[in-house]
Parts: C-alpha cells; sequence; structure tokens
C-alpha cells in the first residue's frame, strides 16, 4: 500500500507539472489556429497538395493558401502565398500542373496553374463573372468550368437610372458550363467557350467522360435554393450544342461522375422522394443506353458521399455515429466494405492516385487537430504527413469522449463530454450545453473549438461542456433523423434536458449552474429551451429560430419548413404554435443573450428581434447583439472574437459569478498584446 501511495503521489506531482507548464489559450489564439482543408493527391502519389487556413488580424479576413506534402521524405512547404486565398487544389492528369482557384487577381476568382515543383503561378481564365468550380479532362487538354451569366453592366445602368431594386425570385444569375483550351490559356487567360445557356437551367457539379468526348452534369431549373429539388442530371456532347436531359426523377439528382468503361453515369439521388431534407440519399447509377435508374446503397444507412469509382470498385464516405470512413461498394452485388479503421476514425478529404492504390486524406482526434495522412487503400496503415497539434502543445486543453444516455422517450442520444485536464469525479462542475446546427449535423470529439463558443476556456476555468446529437443529428441512420419530425423543438428539448439529469446523476455537475447555447438550429433549440425550461441558468440563442411562421414566411430555404413540419403556417397553425419558442414565451425566466447576423438570410434576423421582445416585456434578462455585415454565419476573425468574448462575458457572469458584462464596451486588449499566429506544420 506505501509503494502504490508513492506511486500515486508521484503520478500527481508530475501530473501538476505538466499542467503548470500549459497555459490556457486566449480566445485570439484560438482563433488563430491553422487548419488543414481540403487534400490531393498527385496521380503519381509522390505529392499531396492540401490547403491551410490561418487568421490574417491585418485585413480580418481568414486566408487559405496551398501547401504541398512530399510522400517520401514528409517534407512540407508552403505552395501559394498572398493577401487572397488560393483554394480548391486539382492535379493535372500528367501531375505537372496544380490548378487552384483565386481571386488574386481583379477580385473575382479565375483558375491559375502552378507547377508541380514550384514556381510562378500562370491565369488561364477571365471569367466576367469570376469561376466557380473547374475541373480537367482526362487527357489534360481541356479544362471546364461554371460560372454566373449576370449581366454587370445591365445592373449597373438600371441602378443608375432608377436606383438600387430586386424583383424577388425574378432576377437570377444563372450558372454555365464553359470549356477552355489549356495550352492556349498558358499563353494569355481566356474567357473559354459557353456550353449552356438560357433561363432553362443553372448548372452545379459535372464530371467529364473518360474519352473527353461528353460532360455530364446536374442542374436545377434556376439557382434559387428553393428549387434544389428539380435537380436533374444531363449530358452534353462536345460535338453537338444542346445538353440533353439524362436522368428526371422527383427529388434532387446531383453530382455525376462516370464508370471505368464509360457505359454508366452514377450520381447522387433522392430516388424519388421528394422530402429529401431528412432522408438517406443514395448513390444510383444508369447506363448511357436506356433509362433505368438503379439505387446502389439502400442498404447503407447514412448519406454515402461518392469519392472515386475506378476498376476496383465504387469508393464513397460516409458517418458513423460520430466516426466516418472509407467504404468500397461493389456496383453488381450491392456490398459494402469498410476499408478504414480504427472504428472512432473521422477521415476525410480523400483523393486517389491514378492507379487507385493509395490514398490521401484527414483526420482529425479527440486529442490532436485535424492532420494529412497517406495509406496503401489494401492495406490500410495511415502514415501522417504534417504537424498541426504542435500549434498547441503548451496549450492546456480539455478532454473529449462520446457517452449516451436515454432520453424521455427512451431513444439513446450520444453527446461529446469535454472535461477539465484535471478532472476530479468528486467536484461539481458547472454544465455548460452546447447545441450544434442542422438539425443534420454532428457533433464530434475533436480538438478544438475556436469558433463561436470556446469550450477549452470554460473547462480550464472549472467547467464542463457537453455537446448534444440530439434526435435529427446525422451519424445514427435515417430513422434517428427523422425522429422530429412534426415534433422540432419538443423532442430536440427532451434529448438536451435528459442529457444534463444524466451528468447531475453521475455527481460531478452543479444543478444550479447549468447553462445552453447553439447556433442555427442549435439556436433554436436554445430558444425552445429559454422559453420553455427554467432549468437553466442563462442561455445564449445564436442566429436561431423564434417563430416557425416567421420563419417559414422568411427563409430562403422554406422547403426545409415544410418537410419537417408537413404544411405551411396556414394550414396547420397549431403545429407551428407547438414547435415555437414564442408560444412558450409567457413563463421564460431565464437570462438570454441573443446573437445574430445582421443579413442573416437563412435565418432572418426578425426571429431575433421577436425573442428579444417577448422577453423584455416579461422582464427577463435579455441582451441582443447584431453582427453587422454577416450573415448566417460569422465569416471574419474579429467579428469571431466579439461573439466568443460576448458568451464569455454572459456565462462568466451567470455561473461563474462575475461583473455583469456591458456587451456594448468590451475591454480593448492593448496594442502590444495582439496575438500573432504560430505553430508549425
Amino acid at each position: 500500500m506505501k509503494r502504490h501511495s508513492l506511486y500515486v503521489l508521484l503520478w500527481l506531482l508530475v501530473s501538476a507539472n505538466v499542467f503548470a507548464q500549459r497555459r490556457v489559450p486566449t480566445v485570439d489564439e484560438l482563433i488563430s489556429v491553422k487548419s488543414i482543408g481540403s487534400a490531393q493527391i498527385a496521380p503519381d502519389g509522390k505529392r499531396v497538395a492540401f490547403t491551410v487556413t490561418e487568421t490574417d488580424w491585418k485585413q480580418d479576413a481568414y486566408v487559405t493558401q496551398i501547401w504541398m506534402a512530399l510522400v517520401e521524405s514528409g517534407k512540407t512547404f508552403q505552395l501559394t502565398r498572398g493577401e487572397k486565398s488560393a483554394s480548391n487544389p486539382q492535379w493535372s492528369p500528367n501531375g505537372e500542373w496544380l490548378a487552384f482557384t483565386s481571386e488574386r487577381q481583379g477580385g473575382k476568382a479565375q483558375v491559375f496553374v502552378i507547377p508541380a515543383e514550384g514556381g510562378e503561378a500562370l491565369q488561364l481564365t477571365k471569367a466576367v463573372n469570376g469561376v466557380n468550380n473547374f475541373g480537367w479532362s482526362h487527357d489534360g487538354r481541356q479544362m471546364a468550368f461554371t460560372a454566373s451569366d449576370a449581366d454587370e453592366k445591365a445592373s449597373k445602368e438600371r441602378k443608375d437610372e432608377f436606383g438600387d431594386f430586386e424583383v424577388v425570385r425574378l432576377e437570377y444569375g444563372y450558372v454555365h458550363l464553359w470549356t477552355l483550351n489549356v495550352e492556349e490559356a498558358l499563353s494569355a487567360p481566356v474567357t473559354g467557350t459557353q456550353r449552356t445557356r438560357g433561363r432553362e437551367l443553372s448548372v452545379a457539379g459535372f464530371a467529364w467522360s473518360h474519352d473527353d468526348k461528353q460532360i455530364a452534369f446536374s442542374a436545377t431549373v434556376n439557382p434559387d435554393l428553393v428549387n434544389s429539388r428539380t435537380a436533374d442530371i444531363y449530358l452534353l456532347s462536345m460535338n453537338e450544342g444542346a445538353p440533353r436531359k439524362f436522368v428526371a426523377q422527383v427529388g434532387p439528382d446531383t453530382n455525376p461522375s462516370w464508370s471505368p468503361d464509360g457505359k454508366q453515369i452514377i450520381f447522387t439521388s433522392a430516388m424519388g422522394n421528394a422530402k429529401f431534407f431528412h432522408s438517406n440519399q443514395r448513390l444510383a447509377v444508369s447506363p448511357l443506353r436506356g433509362n433505368e435508374v438503379r439505387s446502389l446503397t439502400d442498404a447503407f444507412d447514412e448519406q454515402p458521399n461518392l469519392v472515386e469509382w475506378n476498376y476496383d470498385g465504387i469508393y464513397f464516405t460516409g458517418l458513423q455515429k460520430t466516426a466516418s470512413h472509407l467504404f468500397k461498394l461493389d456496383h453488381a452485388t450491392g456490398r459494402v466494405v469498410r476499408i478504414s479503421q480504427p472504428d472512432n476514425l473521422m477521415l476525410n478529404n480523400v483523393s486517389f492516385t491514378a492507379d487507385g492504390q493509395t490514398i490521401a486524406f484527414t483526420a482529425p482526434s479527440a486529442t490532436s487537430l485535424s492532420e494529412l495522412y497517406v495509406s496503401s487503400v489494401m492495406n490500410f496503415a495511415p502514415r501522417k504527413l504534417t504537424a498541426m497539434t504542435e500549434q498547441v502543445r503548451d496549450h492546456l486543453l480539455a478532454s473529449r469522449e462520446v457517452i449516451a444516455w436515454q432520453s424521455k422517450d427512451g431513444e439513446t442520444i450520444e453527446g461529446i463530454l469535454i472535461k477539465p485536464a484535471d478532472f476530479n469525479p468528486a467536484k461539481k462542475y458547472p454544465l455548460l450545453c452546447v447545441i450544434h446546427g442542422g438539425p443534420t449535423g454532428v457533433d464530434r470529439p475533436v480538438l478544438l473549438d475556436a469558433r463561436y463558443y470556446p469550450s477549452d476556456i470554460w473547462a480550464a476555468k472549472g467547467a464542463i461542456v457537453l455537446k448534444v446529437n440530439y434526435r435529427g443529428s446525422a451519424g445514427y441512420g435515417e430513422r434517428f433523423r427523422q425522429l422530429n419530425i412534426r415534433n422540432l423543438g419538443v423532442g430536440d428539448a427532451w434529448d438536451v434536458l435528459s442529457g444534463v439529469d444524466h451528468l447531475i446523476k453521475q455527481g460531478f455537475v452543479d444543478a444550479n449552474r447549468v447553462a445552453c447555447m447553439g447556433w442555427s438550429q442549435g439556436g433554436y433549440i436554445s430558444a425552445f429551451l429559454t422559453t420553455s425550461s427554467d432549468k437553466f441558468k442563462a442561455i445564449s440563442v445564436g442566429a436561431g429560430i423564434s417563430n416557425w411562421a416567421t420563419y417559414y414566411y422568411n427563409t430562403d430555404i422554406t422547403p426545409f419548413t415544410i418537410m419537417y413540419l408537413g404544411n405551411d403556417p396556414a394550414t396547420e397553425p397549431e403545429l407551428y404554435a407547438k414547435t415555437s419558442p414564442m408560444t412558450y414565451v409567457k413563463q421564460a425566466r431565464t437570462p438570454t443573450l441573443i446573437q445574430h447576423g445582421e443579413n442573416d438570410r437563412r435565418v432572418p434576423i426578425a426571429n431575433a428581434y421577436e425573442l428579444r421582445q417577448g422577453l423584455e416585456d416579461r422582464g427577463v434578462p435579455v441582451e441582443m447583439v447584431v453582427y453587422k455585415g454577416f450573415g448566417h454565419g460569422i465569416t471574419k476573425p474579429k467579428a469571431m472574437r466579439a461573439v466568443m468574448q460576448h458568451n464569455l462575458a454572459w456565462f462568466n457572469h451567470y455561473l461563474f459569478g462575475e461583473a455583469k458584462p456591458n456587451l456594448a464596451q468590451p475591454e480593448l486588449p492593448k496594442k502590444d498584446d495582439t496575438v500573432k499566429a504560430a505553430g508549425n506544420r
């Protein structure tokens, strides 16, 4: 016993020393953490191009640049530079060029290419309205791209004469398909050849046939989000003028690609399901000759995302609860085999070599930032090429784990429990619940939280954070995703409240110091809880819905509401009332912070004003902050700093007893305290 006690004492001393050497990150340091994005392995597998996004405080922007990793040596280096982002890297088929898009010339996205070994980037396109997306032909001699046909000159002339106005759902900039000759464009930027025209379709995803004689693409009747259900598949011959419709079903059919033999088209499909927001999409195929559409992934109970169809099989990624994996599908038998491991892997951004034998991908974990990996497909054994996690080596960060509990109706709910590094189950901790958006989002045990809600700062302050994957979340199958149909808010609240009760029963949560927050759908659930529950000491509602009728009549995606609630507010007012926070505002007691973007089209700001007034009328402590110039998300670091600081001040007051904040007059840092981004890649 004495020897055991000595070991315990030594462990405590070592742990205390480790914690003492680490420091709690500031909000600015969290926002400044660099992150990996896309990963594109070269055709021969010798290099991987990947993107790194970092914070540029000077120009108040998140800037993305392209980096290169040499697979054999593991060496990494930055390939593009400048104040403007470079993104969407794509290798030429021979691996000699890397193409990307950037606004570095003229302020509109154009396609550039840079030699694989590095050097000066050459501009290929001069699209009047900028390039949306692009893709190489298989022989590397051509490139296709999409761009809007909006007539800026005519718009300016009208504005000069009549002032600025817009006729709703009549004025669109349709997106069309263009092609260019690469050799010609290498000499000087080109406008290219327009391949689709008119006001009958707006192009989205596309793919070249293997012989480069055709392009398959998806298109909607116009670019309005309310018409996403009209997406169909078209075929365009390079030798003919007009495209022909190839697949036309109810619900969206999108993201076409070609079989290796060029005889079939594979695409993502709702398979005729008009209520597709919360249903499983499928991978489907249709032969080039014939009209049959066959679903391949009925047995896969989640959303399959096509990566590649090569001679070895069809590869796609998909969620499995909080994990995500690479799967291989046999199109003849429908058999699906998981390629990646271990079970808790969170794989993203997969790309294949030309021979289909090697992949590159990114993956985070509970103890590491997202890193870049390469692996054999046949013998999956990832090798790490980056060291992004070194950026936070000296930070005192919380632990993360997946937990589960039973909701009010017996449904099993999972969540991510974030605990202080020195967690002691014998202590009582304040609890902050963070609720994701969607509702088909999902929270995962990943390091770290650098947007909206600074979990690691609260954990270091002595709090526990619970992220709830409430009913409707992705990753748990179609049945679970549909549990909140006609039950929005109500069932979601069950899941959050039961999670709180579960942790209180564990004995380490202070039931008198519980808070809740969330953005978008998470903001809606927070608003629902602030008017229908007295369990919380304080709540923050970020870009949340307060009244489903207000939302329905003002949002840019009205079909979303119908697919979850079934009818419009005039037809079924009782259901809209049942699921709206404002219905319960008379019983509201919880101090509430409301955060909203001024120009939010997804959840129009009328929802925020309605909740604020309803709470104020009843004497509930409420503050509302409007972030000027932003839509549904906060996309610049300085405003993100404000959002996080406002949440910190709000909850630090109500949970930790700090002074009540004046949100209009935050403490300004000294100029020499400005944080500079740092860290090794």
